[in-house]
């Protein structure tokens, strides 16, 4: 992820999840395991590059622009998070399905697929720009800034050639293009640091390195023979991938909303320092997030399987899942809690002190976002995806209401109690109000009172 592109909205369900049983096993001869591990080592070593280097230049960043611009900064890419969570469309898993069920319709899908993407981040555009020149008149810099973030989201069109590279288990092309960008132009941010150039001159930067990196897709989709000049669009194709996609569209959208308001509402409410003090504490957090992604993935085949073999075995598989993210929280959460204060200091400097208070209560965060990734998997093998989307539009609007009840009284404290009290409801309290999903409510609580039975399972 770049400063400047927004977040893509959690997705926790793969393509090859949406596959019938019977292509699956058709597939396994075309994606083998040695495939799969390959294509899988390439994006975990993508993903600790950027997280790696983006959390030290990031850390050079704040540094040099101070709280109010780094939270002025924040507060533009969050507010175009929540418009631009609705330009991917939720295309991603449904395309890459589509293009390995009919290869004969590949053209076409990219195609319309392609086009959806690029009406969708001109919306956003227009819609971002005149929201925020009504939400903050006269503020000049602020409006560059979102407008500058936002036209971001019209070259993630051209991330409809890295569903190729998906779908034919190919992403080190992708890992490979984006980082001829991500490289030269991370060097250049150290360099517009250390001349001390503006704020919106990093902005700017970051914009040029989307649309570098798109350029680079479509070398890589030549070099293997492709040409965007045969896609196709077509009225009926468009309305089929919508048709799939807009649950998946709302409970991505609800899952972002509910993860990046509070940076909006503590802008709008606080002020842009302190949603300068609120970014470190998450960036440091988000640094861990990735691991339980890689476990989830990891273990999802072994989850399925579980399941084809009978329910007990299905559910102490779960069980097992659901001990080791309690662990995995314990590990990091009361490291974190101990020492965030000198942590925060130690990188950032003392200009965000305030911060380590921040961190130490983002550890919290930790053990829902943990136990709501691996209930991913019950989610998907159950096939609850609407449930998934009605939970997370709850929580998202829990959320939202108790950031306006409690940010006047306690700014960024309160904002993260807000955030802490929806995951809850989101990854908890709505599985008692749903027959098909109290059985996992019990795994999971099962699993935070007992996480060192994990060591007699591994034995």
């Amino acid at each position: 992820m770049t400063w400047l592109s927004p977040a893509p909205a959690p997705m926790n369900q793969t393509w090859i999840e949406f596959l019938p049983p019977t292509l699956r096993a058709k597939l396994n001869g075309r994606y083998t395991l040695q495939t799969i591990l390959s294509n899988t080592g390439w994006l975990f070593a993508d993903r600790v590059l950027r997280m790696g280097v983006g959390l030290v230049v990031g850390v050079w960043f704040a540094r040099y622009v101070g709280p109010e611009q780094f939270g002025l900064f924040n507060y533009a890419i969050a507010f175009v998070s929540l418009f631009g969570t609705f330009a991917s469309l939720g295309l991603d898993s449904i395309v890459i399905r589509d293009i390995v069920r009919d290869p004969t319709c590949t053209n076409e899908t990219l195609g319309t697929a392609f086009v959806l993407k690029l009406i969708s981040g001109i919306v956003v555009l227009i819609l971002t720009v005149t929201t925020i020149s009504c939400v903050r008149p006269g503020n000049d810099l602020t409006l560059w800034l979102v407008g500058i973030v936002a036209a971001g989201t019209i070259f993630q069109a051209f991330d409809t050639i890295d569903f190729w590279f998906q779908s034919q288990v190919k992403s080190k092309y992708t890992v490979f293009a984006k980082n001829i960008t991500f490289v030269p132009i991370t060097l250049l941010k150290i360099v517009l640091i250390q001349r001390q150039a503006p704020l919106i001159a990093f902005a700017w930067l970051g914009l040029v390195e989307i649309m570098l990196g798109a350029a680079s897709l479509l070398v890589v989709y030549q070099k293997n023979q492709q040409t965007i000049s045969v896609w196709r669009a077509s009225l009926s194709r468009a309305k089929s991938l919508l048709n799939d996609s807009w649950a998946l569209v709302l409970c991505g959208a609800a899952i972002f909303i509910q993860a990046r308001i509070d940076q909006v509402m503590l802008g709008q409410m606080v002020g842009d320092a302190e949603v300068g003090q609120y970014s470190v504490a998450m960036r440091l957090i988000e640094f861990f997030g990735f691991v339980p992604m890689i476990i989830q993935s990891s273990v999802a085949p072994t989850i399925t399987q579980a399941k084809a073999k009978g329910e007990a075995l299905y559910h102490q598989s779960l069980l097992n899942v659901y001990r080791l993210m309690m662990v995995l929280f314990l590990a990091v959460a009361i490291p974190i809690c101990l020492f965030a204060e000198p942590i925060v200091v130690f990188l950032y400097g003392p200009e965000y002190k305030a911060a380590g208070v921040l961190l130490s209560l983002f550890a919290i965060r930790l053990f829902f976002t943990n136990f709501g990734v691996a209930r991913s998997l019950f989610i998907t093998n159950e096939n609850l995806f609407k449930y998934s989307m009605i939970a997370a539009i709850a929580g998202s609007l829990i959320n939202i209401f108790l950031n306006y009840l409690l940010i006047p009284h306690y700014a960024s404290v309160g904002s993260i109690w807000a955030t802490i009290i929806s995951f809850l409801v989101t990854t908890f309290v709505m599985d008692v109000f749903f027959k098909g999903t109290r059985a996992n409510l019990r795994l999971m609580l099962k699993a935070i009172v007992t996480p060192w039975n994990l060591l007699s399972e591994i034995r």
